[in-house]
């Protein structure tokens, strides 16, 4: 490819709209244009790096023996009631209706509709397993689409579901897929940490999130470096470690304190002169059933997804301002466990160390001081409800917890019988007796990896793409065109390369070198292969690595091993 023929519009400028580095790179690097919010069109150069991706996905899913298909996006609204999700998956769901009226939803996942295929398919235990993936658009109507790929409302993801008769079956296939995604990502040239996190809306019993390590990942990782352990969960499902033992001191007598306007727990125990973790922060919230009380140490942070878990149910909003009144007969700030009425209370296991602490009093103005949590008020649900953070001990092996930030790219799940029980898809034994179709899923965000790599690869001067996945692999750029015998040596030097199998685009721009070297930095060629006068004159050639600048002088005649030496170490 030419530059010339090549439609790779660049950007010298920042675009407005793009808040992190890979949407400021890709925009300006002639990658995406945005079509709408949220919404991207793929140019040239996108579209070869995800078609690298893409083959890196489908020889690794192949290898552990998956299937290719192909699913509707469009996807009837029967079997998504069929499931329970057409009425609970929220405004995320893409709904549209055909001319006879009838309900569709855009797919933004496949769980149903690849469950109805094994149901109509699937009926002897002599057929599984089975492992079935596509690689297709998936829509979903994001309430805040940002950050470019890294959060849109279309996108290209790679899903695979498996088959099997149990859940020990299923145990092998969840491992496969778990060195499947490791060899994927690692293929992909990227820096990234297999955690433990929460099922959310997809449900099943366990699942593991593939996190890309950069300082702009959305979500924090907790991990631990003891050696000979593994533990690293997204801070959302962390689990906190045993709790200490009690205080053992004697309670004493509640008394009420006037606390006039301190209402946060800082306020309230700067003006009692406690420290913050002698306080139980009470939190009240809202679901689409009851009001619970949320109840931690004042030093904590109530993890909301582990308190959905933990309650079972399907919403889970903070109480707003005339809720926590009618429930408390007060202002926001001051409602305790104390008396509380009307309300299902969750205590996290770290408030029963505390033999006296003070809470609010269901008063304005006033805290109670010296309250006991095993004798003052009663608990409905005792659970791990927390934010654990950095530095607290490892649930595994006591070690100090170290945080990182990481971008999703892959998430696996152990479904169950979840959607198969549902669905109705079962399966006859070798003794004719029924039982449910066991499932897993596994998903990659393919257009959010292109994202993620650039995330983690880059410098002030643009992209520094893993070889693998970068869209040409060398760029020769002859420092003037006008100049015969350098062009005849870069044409040849562009001819070989790509006659040896090296993907290689010739900048043949009637442009000052130093727009070409901007240019190349800016798209993120792993080399570049410059001819000048001095290459003419000495037939070396200038080979520059993308990553640290390192320059190489290559004969002219050993360009060809030259290049794929350096290749194989990028």
């Amino acid at each position: 490819m030419r530059v010339t023929e090549l439609f790779a519009p660049t950007l010298r400028e920042v675009p407005a709209e793009a808040e992190v580095i890979s949407h400021q790179l890709l925009l300006r690097a002639g990658f995406i244009r945005r079509a709408a919010a949220g919404v991207y069109t793929e140019l040239p150069l996108a579209v070869r790096v995800l078609k690298k991706i893409k083959q890196i996905i489908r020889e690794e899913m192949d290898r552990q023996g998956g299937q290719e298909v192909f699913l509707p996006i469009i996807q009837p609204a029967e079997l998504w009631q069929e499931s329970g999700r057409w009425d609970v998956y929220g405004p995320e769901l893409f709904r549209l209706k055909d001319r006879h009226n009838r309900d569709f939803a855009l797919g933004p996942t496949h769980e149903e509709i690849i469950t109805a295929l094994a149901r109509g398919e699937v009926n002897s235990y002599k057929q599984m397993p089975i492992l079935l993936y596509q690689i297709q658009n998936k829509y979903r109507d994001e309430r805040r689409p940002r950050f470019g790929l890294l959060r849109g409302r279309e996108f290209i993801m790679k899903d695979l579901y498996s088959f099997d008769r149990n859940e020990e079956c299923l145990a092998v296939t969840y491992q496969k897929m778990h060195e499947a995604y490791t060899h994927v990502f690692t293929r992909c040239g990227l820096r990234f940490r297999p955690v433990e996190a929460d099922s959310g809306a997809i449900g099943g019993s366990g699942t593991h999130e593939f996190m890309v390590l950069a300082d702009s990942g959305e979500a924090a990782v907790l991990y631990c470096e003891n050696a000979g352990c593994d533990y690293a969960a997204n801070v959302e499902k962390a689990a906190a470690a045993r709790v200490a033992e009690k205080t053992g001191e004697a309670p004493g007598v509640i008394t009420e304190a006037a606390t006039p306007g301190k209402k946060t727990v800082e306020d309230v125990a700067a003006f009692l002169n406690v420290e913050p973790k002698k306080i139980i922060k009470t939190i009240l919230y809202q679901t689409e059933k009851e009001v619970v009380a949320a109840l931690v140490r004042g030093d904590r942070e109530v993890n909301e997804i582990k308190l959905l878990n933990a309650l079972g149910c399907l919403r889970l909003e903070l109480a707003g301002a005339d809720l926590v009144w009618k429930i408390t007969g007060t202002p926001v700030g001051f409602a305790g466990p104390v008396g509380l009425k009307g309300v299902r209370i969750v205590a996290d296991p770290e408030v029963f160390t505390m033999g006296s602490a003070v809470s609010g009093a269901n008063k304005e103005d006033a805290h109670l001081i010296n309250v006991n949590p095993d004798r003052d008020f009663a608990v409905d649900v005792v659970a791990d409800i927390r934010l654990v953070q950095a530095g607290e001990p490892c649930p595994r092996c006591g070690a100090p917890l170290k945080e990182a930030r990481g971008i999703e790219v892959g998430q696996i799940f152990k479904l169950g019988a979840k959607y198969s029980k549902l669905l109705g898809a079962t399966y006859l034994d070798d003794g004719g007796q029924s039982h449910p179709i066991i499932m897993g899923c596994y998903g990659i965000g393919v257009t959010r990896t292109m994202a993620a790599a650039v995330e983690q690869n880059h410098d002030q001067n643009g992209i520094i793409w893993p070889a693998s996945i970068a869209p040409f692999q060398a760029v020769v750029v002859p420092v003037s065109v006008r100049d015969h015998q350098q062009m005849e040596l870069a044409e040849d030097v562009y001819r070989r390369l790509n006659a040896a199998g090296i993907e290689t685009v010739l900048d043949d721009r009637p442009e000052r070198a130093g727009v070409k070297f901007k240019d190349a930095d800016l798209i993120g060629y792993p080399l570049r292969i410059t001819v000048g006068s001095k290459a003419v004159a000495e037939s070396q050639l200038e080979v520059r690595i993308r990553r640290g600048g390192a320059v190489i002088m290559t004969p002219a005649a050993e360009i060809e091993s030259g290049v794929k030496a350096l290749l194989q170490g990028l």
